[in-house]
Formats: structure tokens, sequence, C-alpha cells
């Protein structure tokens, strides 16, 4: 199996433990004298056992990223350094938001605002890192398409 599928099949777990978790839940309580749609304990052994899936599964994705070559480090290091990158444009993303002044002067006496920086630049910024983002984004999923999950 690829690395890529692994990740593909660890989203799918996850969902499939939200649903049955969800089911239990649904199932918990019934009114005196009814019965559950779905027993809570047969639930319960299916959330068990696909959450000893999904640990084995993350163990194995885990070990593959830590062994797999991957420019200067290993794929491990660049998804903390895609991590990075997201919070750093996310950051100058939403400075530049901030930043923009819009506003509507119905009198002279309204407070007026004015940016403490130049988001022309922070914009730019916040652009150069999403390029950034974009290109090691697209050679990390090439290397999970190319990777052989680790057992």
């Amino acid at each position: 199996m690829k690395l890529a599928e692994a990740l593909v099949l660890r989203g799918d777990l996850m969902k499939r433990l939200e649903q049955v978790k969800g089911r239990v839940l649904r199932n918990a309580k019934v009114q005196e004298g009814d019965e559950p749609a779905e027993s809570p304990q047969d639930l319960l052994a299916e959330y068990d056992r696909l959450a000893s899936e999904l640990r084995r599964l993350i163990a194995s994705i885990n070990r593959t990223n830590s062994a797999t070559s991957f420019a200067k480090g290993t794929l491990t290091d660049a998804l903390a350094e895609r991590d990075v990158l997201r919070l750093r444009q996310a950051a100058y993303r939403d400075l530049a938001e901030e930043a923009t002044v819009v506003q509507m002067i119905g009198t002279r006496t309204e407070v007026r605002f004015r940016p403490t920086v130049q988001v022309s630049d922070i914009q730019r910024k916040a652009d150069d890192l999403a390029q950034d983002l974009r290109k090691l984004d697209s050679r990390i999923q090439e290397a999970n398409w190319l990777t052989s999950l680790l057992d």
C-alpha cells in the first residue's frame, strides 16, 4: 500500500469512528420499556476495533514518514515545515485583512482608523508564503504516492 492510500484510509477510519460514536450516543438511553435501535455494546466493540486499526495505521504512517528521505531531511521534517508555513501564511493573511481600513465616515467627529503596517507588503508576504506552501504540499503529495507504507 502506498502512503497516500494509507492517508486516505486514515481519514475514512476517523470518519467511521465519528459515525459509530454518534450511533452509540443515540442509543445510550431509551424510554423505559423500549429497546435501543442498536446494541450499544456491539457498537462499542466496533468502535474499539476501528480505534485499534486506526492506531496501527497511524503508527505505520509515522514510521514511514520518519524513514522517508525528503529534500534535506525526512518526510516528517517536510510535514513540520508545511504546518508552520500554513500558520505563517494564515497570520500574514489575517493581518492584511485586519489592517485594511474599510469604514464609512458619516461625520467629522467619528473615529478614524489607519493601518499600522504596509498592507500591500503584508499581503505580498502572505501570497509568497501561500505559493511556497502550494509547492511544498505538491512535493509532499508526490512523495506520498511514490512511497510504500512501512509495517
